[in-house]
């Protein structure tokens, strides 16, 4: 026989703050950090400040943001040798490639 839960204790684990702590957990999972990348890429912080003529501290400041600009991220990735894509998913499977151009342009390409 199949074992039951009560009804308040199935939506005590779906309360909307709960919902919304396990969304954060698991972005923050999927998610990696700029300086991960770069550790990966074995750059100090020294080196890529020099490739993108800022200081040291001003890439600590760049790699803990929670927001960042499109461009910055995109220099920042291009220094460390490699190319910035984002996808854009959407229901019913299609998915949009936005790639910035280099004149800054946006430009939607299709899959």
């Amino acid at each position: 026989m199949p074992k039951t839960k009560k009804w308040s204790e199935i939506r005590a684990t779906r309360s909307k703050s709960g919902v919304l702590e396990r969304a954060e957990a698991n972005r923050k999972k999927r998610a990696v950090l700029l300086g991960e990348v770069r550790r990966a890429r074995q750059l100090t912080q020294e080196t890529l400040a020099e490739t993108l003529n800022m200081t040291q501290p001003e890439i600590s400041k760049l790699e803990h943001r929670t927001d960042v600009y499109v461009s910055t991220l995109r220099r920042y990735i291009e220094a460390m040798g490699g190319e910035l894509q984002i996808l854009a998913r959407f229901p019913g499977g299609e998915v949009e490639v936005i790639e910035l151009a280099p004149n800054g342009r946006k430009e939607l390409l299709p899959a």
